[in-house]
């Protein structure tokens, strides 16, 4: 018998498509994926059923037939479906991008390679300080909707998450556990894993597609109650979910940078608003949105944790004035690494950006070297001895001879963390350095644990790296935190820099004294009096939420408004200019209550080849706005070389 699906595919569409089978040879039920020819080249291409009928459609139309079935059981239900299309039209993004995007790959079923409940660190018995008992009081017994567990680093938020875990699990109810990708350890999924036992799945991004499936089969049929993972894990299907936990609430990594360009914590919102759960947040640095939340307690519970446990108390923390300093060690910091190595203790330094130089001129006539694929200077990496853009990825050999001009009097400068690794090993020769970022780690991710695991150990003494040694590590030994360059962030033109700055600040220095009242670290700074260094100093993290709002207020930015950012990009800069005008003033036409800016060149203007134009829009009525971008983007003609891009609550504007 021929019967016919509605089929969602993953192009930028918001449409749904008839196929037809034969329900003899095929048993299509909706939730589940399907192989279709699609377009006029009739390719194939992978698709989610969200209905079937007896009934052929009207109209008079071509229906292709479906290829071949993937699952044997669904894998999404009509309330994921219904979250995909608020989603659709929240975000901009197609319904069909949408599932693809919540329902992890993979074209058949294994056992997923999971760590083993037998071979999980033994839990010791944790008794709660009074704050973290009152935390979990507050949030099970109160009658709220949102709480956030504002505590310092150290604090035992961890223990409170699961604590609340287990008593929403013990009801009956399922728990979503979301944490930055970056924190995301073997130490932290063993401790879950032990705990819960064989109640508990683990989605990140580091499991293969098959495995990943295997998880979604075992969350879907409800043979766990505890789902933790990176920011996808929020789509994690529970029939009765009754709370997300989100670690680290501030972390950029929440937000897709990609299509559909999603914030984890809205859509947690969302999923516990339909649910009538609760969402539990938490973090030493809240994001300003949060934090606005948070003066309104009929919006928003605050709890606090003010101490930290086990013994351990917040760090000293010094200021070195780069500005009076040569090269990239302050005498300050040198003197504490040999003292604190002399002692036993470890250290860990902190830099924000990887390779060994950055930035190739000519002193002769002022030639910059830059990607020829983007707009922005390339990074020279000595090790492999190459240029590469960070962007891009485009590599070539360095270059001695100024490519404009032939002159000599050439000069890399600027340093990343492969140069002061260098430096390490040339000023402290007896101890062992390791480095972690993005190129020590790009072609083998278990090189991440091995090295904590070895620093945990005691086996190296110095850890050098960028915001993967920033949070999350817990290392009992540790007396020092060096910030080699606290300040490079804060040169970057977006309104977040400073709070960006400060988070990151307060999130590197937690990582010492977590054990003892001897932590230390230095900062190492040329704007020791910009607000962000000067309060992250001095540990004073309300004075900088409040000044920083007070700013915001007065400019108008975020939380007091929302902003939409839409990114207009061709290879043909003329072509993106004249759409992103043309784009421009047909918002402006239409807006009421909204500000429209632009169109202007982004701050990188070209990537990928691709050059770039911006039209930023801000409004403290983000209905109105939205409304406004559907209304003109629904039947807008868009030249076939020219593409855009609409980021709604964008976290960054470059």
């Amino acid at each position: 018998m021929i019967r016919y699906a509605q089929v969602v595919v993953p192009v930028p569409l918001k449409a749904d498509f008839t196929y037809s089978f034969d329900s003899e040879k095929m048993e299509i039920v909706p939730g589940v994926r399907v192989i279709v020819p699609f377009g006029t080249r009739r390719k194939s291409i992978q698709g989610y059923v969200i209905s079937v009928s007896d009934k052929k459609p009207e109209g008079n139309f071509e229906i292709k037939a479906v290829t071949r079935v993937i699952d044997k059981e669904p894998l999404f239900d009509r309330s994921d479906y219904d979250l995909a299309l608020w989603m659709e039209k929240f975000y901009f993004s197609s319904r069909g991008e949408i599932l693809d995007t919540m329902i992890p790959g993979g074209k058949k079923d294994t056992a997923f390679g999971a760590l083993d409940a037998d071979e999980a660190m033994p839990r010791p018995d944790v008794v709660l300080s009074d704050e973290q008992e009152n935390a979990v009081r507050t949030v099970m017994e109160t009658d709220k909707r949102m709480f956030y567990l504002f505590g310092v680093t150290g604090s035992g938020k961890t223990e409170v998450f699961l604590r609340c875990a287990e008593q929403v699990i013990n009801q009956g109810g399922q728990v979503i556990y979301l944490v930055p990708e970056i924190t995301l350890t073997h130490q932290l999924a063993l401790q879950v894993t032990k705990r819960f036992k064989n109640n508990v799945a683990i989605l990140h991004s580091g499991m293969t597609d098959s495995q990943r499936i295997a998880q979604w089969r075992k969350i879907k049929r409800s043979e766990v109650s505890l789902v933790i993972g990176a920011r996808s894990a929020v789509f994690a299907p529970f029939k009765n979910l009754k709370m997300i936990i989100i670690d680290e609430e501030h972390e950029n990594s929440y937000k897709s940078g990609n299509a559909p360009r999603y914030h984890a914590r809205q859509v947690a919102q969302k999923r516990i608003l339909d649910c009538n759960g609760k969402l539990l947040m938490g973090s030493a640095t809240p994001s300003l949105e949060a934090w606005q939340l948070m003066k309104d307690p009929s919006k928003m519970v605050r709890i606090d944790l003010r101490h930290r446990v086990g013994g351990g108390s917040m760090p000293k923390v010094e200021i070195a004035d780069m500005t009076k300093e040569e090269g990239i060690f302050s005498s300050l910091l040198q003197e504490k690494m040999l003292r604190t190595l002399a002692e036993g203790r470890q250290v860990i330094l902190f830099l924000n950006r990887r390779g060994y130089s950055y930035y190739f001129h000519c002193r002769s006539c002022g030639y910059e070297l830059k990607c020829p694929h983007c707009d922005v200077a390339m990074t020279y990496h000595k090790r492999r001895n190459i240029l590469q853009c960070h962007y891009c990825g485009h590599s070539q050999k360095p270059v001695s001879v100024c490519p404009e001009c032939g002159s000599m009097d050439v000069m890399y400068s600027g340093f990343g963390t492969e140069q002061v690794e260098h430096e390490i090993q040339r000023l402290f020769p007896l101890y062992r350095v390791a480095r972690l970022d993005t190129d020590t780690v790009s072609k083998d991710r278990s090189a991440i644990q091995k090295t904590l695991d070895e620093f945990r150990a005691g086996n190296i003494h110095i850890l050098l790296g960028t915001q993967m040694v920033a949070k999350g590590l817990n290392f009992p030994n540790v007396k020092l935190v060096g910030i080699i360059m606290a300040d490079s962030g804060l040169l970057i033109p977006d309104f977040r820099a400073e709070e960006r700055t400060f988070d990151l600040l307060v999130q590197v220095s937690g990582r010492s004294g977590r054990s003892d009242s001897e932590g230390e670290v230095i900062v190492q700074t040329r704007m020791k009096d910009n607000p962000a260094i000067y309060f992250a100093a001095r540990g004073e993290v309300e004075r900088f939420f409040d000044q920083e709002l007070s700013i915001r207020k007065e400019t108008n930015f975020p939380p007091f408004s929302r902003m939409v950012n839409i990114v207009v990009h061709s290879s043909n800069a003329s072509a993106a200019r004249a759409f992103a005008d043309m784009l421009a003033q047909r918002l402006r036409s239409v807006v009421k209550k909204t500000q429209v800016y632009g169109a202007n060149e982004c701050p990188i203007e070209k990537i990928r080849e691709n050059y770039r134009f911006q039209i930023l829009l801000r409004s403290s009525y983000p209905v109105d706005m939205l409304n406004c971008i559907a209304k003109v983007t629904s039947d807008l003609k868009v030249p076939s070389n020219v593409a855009f891009d609409i980021d709604v609550d964008p976290v960054e504007l470059m």
